[in-house]
């Protein structure tokens, strides 16, 4: 999504007014300098016709008995004639190239590069469409991994030969910039609700490091739990309104990736102490109507089988 969203903007940008103005610049100075390209190849036409002349006419106040200075004049007279005909063929080819290039219409252009961008951006716009419109304008992009910046390195190719090189970060796989707090502070706001096993299992998921650097484990946690002075769990003096994720889901007869969704959409009230760590709810939240009817909604979107697959208390073998 980094580099499609990198790309599209690229694309607007070459679309943009500035960019249009620009392009339109080009081509008048192209059609100028084509222009004046002819004008020079008519002035050496010029000078190539009027040395042809001379070496016809010199060619014919020769005396024909000195055969050796007539062929040399001769020869001479035929190179400035081809070389009249070779400026010719070069003019007219120039003339026919600027006839061909296409007419700019200024106002039309500028008026589509102002639409562009909230058509791309439209809802209405399909994927068909934006595929369109890049390829008349890009040729291929070819991308490449640059490991030490930790980049994806974009070459655009425009229609026209002209190209551009894109860099977008890429994101590391687990990277999570912000969870991760200091493993001490977690431990004193994590240790009264969570057993050593989770409180493990928490900090690693944090991506909190120990001191040298090592993942977190039970027997780790016990003992900076027991330096830090900080008491074991105690489920008889745990809050006992309060329930985990997991839990919960039991209760409510769901799996707890539905309930998390239905956390996350706020129909199921819940609390994270920190960022990362696992899931708190209340437990009268659970009796409330709009739980019930989330719920309710999750347990009818089951497929007709899901009995079957899901709850079987025995493996079943083929013939059996």
């Amino acid at each position: 999504m980094r580099i499609d969203r990198a790309v599209a903007l690229q694309i607007l940008e070459a679309v943009s007014d500035r960019a249009v103005e620009a392009a339109i610049f080009a081509s008048d100075q192209a059609e100028r300098s084509c222009k004046d390209i002819i004008a020079a190849v008519e002035r050496e036409l010029e000078v190539a016709r009027y040395d042809a002349s001379l070496a016809g006419r010199r060619y014919e106040l020769v005396d024909p008995a000195k055969r050796h200075v007539a062929r040399e004049l001769e020869a001479r007279w035929n190179d400035a004639l081809e070389r009249v005909a070779a400026l010719e063929r070069r003019i007219a080819e120039l003339s026919a190239l600027s006839a061909t290039r296409p007419k700019i219409d200024r106002a039309r252009l500028l008026q589509l590069a102002h639409d562009l961008p909230a058509v791309w951006n439209a809802p209405s716009t399909d994927t068909r469409t934006k595929q369109r419109l890049i390829h008349i304008l890009v040729q291929e992009i070819v991308c490449d991994l640059d490991e030490a910046t930790n980049e994806a390195v974009l070459l655009i190719h425009w229609t026209g030969g002209r190209h551009t090189e894109l860099r977008v970060a890429r994101v590391k796989t687990g990277r999570c910039p912000d969870m991760a707090p200091s493993a001490v502070e977690a431990l004193r706001k994590l240790a009264g609700h969570w057993p050593d096993r989770e409180l493990a299992v928490s900090l690693n998921r944090m991506r909190c490091k120990t001191g040298n650097g090592e993942t977190w484990t039970t027997f780790r946690v016990r003992e900076m739990r027991e330096r830090l002075g900080i008491p074991e769990y105690d489920p008889a003096k745990a809050d006992s309104e309060m329930i985990s994720l997991m839990k919960a889901a039991e209760r409510l007869g769901i799996c707890v990736g539905s309930a998390k969704s239905l956390v996350l959409k706020g129909i199921l009230p819940a609390k994270q102490i920190l960022p990362g760590s696992p899931w708190l709810v209340p437990v009268e939240a659970l009796v409330s109507e709009e739980v019930r009817i989330g719920v309710q909604r999750v347990v009818d979107r089951r497929p007709k089988v899901y009995e079957q697959y899901q709850y079987d208390k025995f493996i079943r073998l083929p013939g059996i």
